[in-house]
């Protein structure tokens, strides 16, 4: 399956967001600091950024990055703060896609090294590749949908960027070089020769940025697109020529006159994508995307959605006990299960989250099972979004139900209102505890436990409330518990199971499995279940991420063996992490009443991946 970006692409020319170190410098950050270690320092700036493009129209934003290698970093004694900075770009800017709720783009920004390569300096070819890697290796593993290698000056130095890229990562490559008014790099490549040699290393698409003025800029696209009129070309030009009054750097290019040059690289030229480099603004963006309305079909645009019943019934039948779920008529006639997990947005725009549901349908998912704020995170409701998933996909959705934020009045009330919505399969569990998330001062709730738990959904689904008071006509929830075979006390955790199963549960979903034989030893144990298993599965992205899961996320344990897997399969980790994912469905499919995915960082074509084998 194709990445995102590459989807994209080919349904039509995208836009890139504008400058991030103007906007910086214009926040109050002098020149002479290091802009990518504000991402440590003050992330709220960078974010705030981000969020200014994507809310004028930006198709894809840019991790504030450009000049976090190993190189530069040591010209501000930050040399040993690669990883660390690397990754806060790649949060910041997931965070901020998350809380707008659109379905952004994230490029990783790659610049030049700022030093010299042999045989003029004293780097190797050798080492520049190694530092590339390092900073590609975390922009990879922080969910980056793409790299964005620009500004380059030297064809050798852009060359060894892209060999590191398809080193490390599978991930699509835009290259970009700067140049200057005479139509060269400042090595004296012509537009000509970097468009022939990045075609002929692979990269997804090739353009220029920085350099000078839209027209330049124009003139360089219109030689490469001569030269190769199959290529896919992107032109990011600075807002003009740089001016200085008042101690103050200005560029004179207006919005309206950068979006017609935008408009005009796309009609008569081709170009795929468009955006801008130093001194575009927020305002030059919002003009090219009003000028590219009609060229591009995947533009944002403002959605108003309201939380009503996905399948309300008329007030004659509200005496009428609901009809099974779609999923309780399933288990019951022992049909397999998909299902994949989306976690609700951190703001409250629920764009991305649906149109991954949509496209997991045409994939033949079924349901969604969708998460209440996990690691203790806050994020939107999970009962809103699932509301919203079925109103406008169609699909059936798992609410995970916790008890750590309600007391037993609160969990109830809930339930009632998730009923009259419409989202009645429910996943009874205690939740992540507060400590883990972003307000470790404060204290969950816990009134009662998952078998507490159960028992309240129970009671309503016979009319009841916890003080025994009638509710009317009775729920008809679908009610499902947690089963870890992954415990480090097995005989407790099915101790606990059966009570659950006993108190009435009606299906269980399992933690993450990686390893087909444990869990086949693990149901051994477990012996005959009176009730449906929906097994868990999570497919690895990168031989990093194996590492992290295995020794610091209780409870997800991935083998030595999937490790080591991950470790051989380098820059196609991800390819590997579904390889497996779908030997081990295969594997225990017999065993399950069907599988649930949770895929890394809302990467939910992975997830498509999987389930594309049943």
């Amino acid at each position: 399956m194709a990445h995102p970006f590459v989807e994209r692409l080919a349904r039509g020319p995208l836009l890139c967001d504008g400058a991030m170190g103007t906007q910086l410098y214009a926040s109050g950050i002098a020149f002479d600091r290091c802009f990518e270690v504000i991402n440590l320092l003050e992330a709220r700036r960078v974010a705030d950024i981000h969020a200014a493009y994507i809310n004028a129209g930006a198709d894809i934003i840019e991790t504030n990055s450009y000049g976090a290698n190993r190189f530069k970093l040591e010209q501000f004694a930050l040399g040993d703060k690669v990883r660390e900075i690397n990754h806060r770009a790649m949060k910041i800017a997931r965070e901020v896609r998350e809380i707008a709720g659109t379905s952004t783009l994230i490029a990783g920004a790659v610049g030049p090294l700022g030093v010299v390569l042999e045989p003029y300096g004293p780097v190797t070819p050798e080492e520049a590749q190694a530092a590339f890697a390092e900073q590609i290796e975390v922009l990879l593993e922080q969910g980056a949908d793409l790299l964005m290698l620009e500004t380059f000056s030297d064809l050798q130095e852009i060359s060894l960027a892209v060999a590191a890229a398809r080193a490390v990562s599978d991930l699509p490559i835009v290259a970009q070089m700067s140049f200057a008014e005479d139509g060269r790099t400042t090595f004296g490549h012509t537009p000509e020769e970097v468009v022939t040699k990045l075609m002929a290393l692979g990269v997804e698409v090739v353009g220029v940025n920085c350099s000078v003025g839209p027209q330049r800029v124009f003139k360089v696209l219109e030689a490469m697109h001569l030269a190769q009129p199959q290529a896919r070309l992107s032109g990011q030009p600075n807002a003009g020529w740089p001016t200085e009054q008042n101690n103050r750097i200005f560029y004179p290019s207006t919005p309206p006159y950068m979006a017609r040059y935008a408009r005009r690289m796309i009609e008569e030229l081709g170009v795929s994508l468009v955006g801008g480099c130093c001194g575009t603004t927020p305002e030059h963006i919002r003009a090219m995307r009003e000028a590219l309305v009609d060229l591009a079909p995947d533009a944002p645009a403002e959605h108003v959605h309201h939380i009503v019943p996905a399948n309300p019934k008329p007030q004659g039948a509200a005496q009428q006990v609901a009809e099974p779920t779609k999923l309780a008529r399933k288990l019951a006639a022992r049909e397999f299960i998909v299902c994949v997990e989306i976690d609700p947005p951190k703001g409250h725009n629920p764009r991305k989250c649906i149109e991954g549901a949509m496209m997991l349908r045409e994939h033949g998912v079924e349901f969604i099972n969708v998460a209440d704020s996990p690691m203790a995170r806050v994020r939107m409701g999970p009962l809103a979004m699932c509301a919203l998933l079925q109103q406008q996909t169609g699909l059936e959705t798992i609410i995970h139900f916790t008890t750590r934020d309600r007391s037993l009045m609160g969990l109830q009330s809930d339930l009632l209102g998730a009923h009259a919505l419409n989202v009645r399969n429910i996943l009874t569990l205690k939740g992540d505890p507060p400590a883990l998330g972003n307000y470790p001062g404060t204290s969950g709730v816990f009134d009662v436990d998952t078998l507490g738990l159960v028992k309240v959904v129970l009671g309503m689904n016979q009319g009841h409330d916890t003080s025994g008071h009638d509710i009317g006509t009775p729920t008809n929830f679908l009610v499902g518990v947690p089963l870890n075979h992954n415990a480090a006390d097995l005989d407790a955790e099915i101790a606990k199971f059966r009570l659950r199963v006993a108190a009435g549960a009606n299906f269980a979903m399992t933690q993450i499995a990686y390893d087909a034989e444990s869990f086949k030893a693990f149901l051994a144990r477990l012996g005959p279940c009176p009730i449906p298993i929906i097994l868990g599965i999570l497919p690895l992205q990168s031989h990093r991420q194996a590492e992290f899961l295995q020794n610091e996320v209780p409870g997800i344990s991935p083998t030595f063996e999937a490790v080591h897997r991950m470790k051989l399969a380098g820059p196609e980790g991800r390819k590997e992490g579904v390889r497996m994912a779908r030997e081990l469905l295969r594997e225990v499919r017999p065993l399950v009443d069907g599988v649930y995915v949770m895929p890394s960082f809302q990467r939910w074509e992975v997830a498509a991946e999987v389930v594309d084998v049943l």
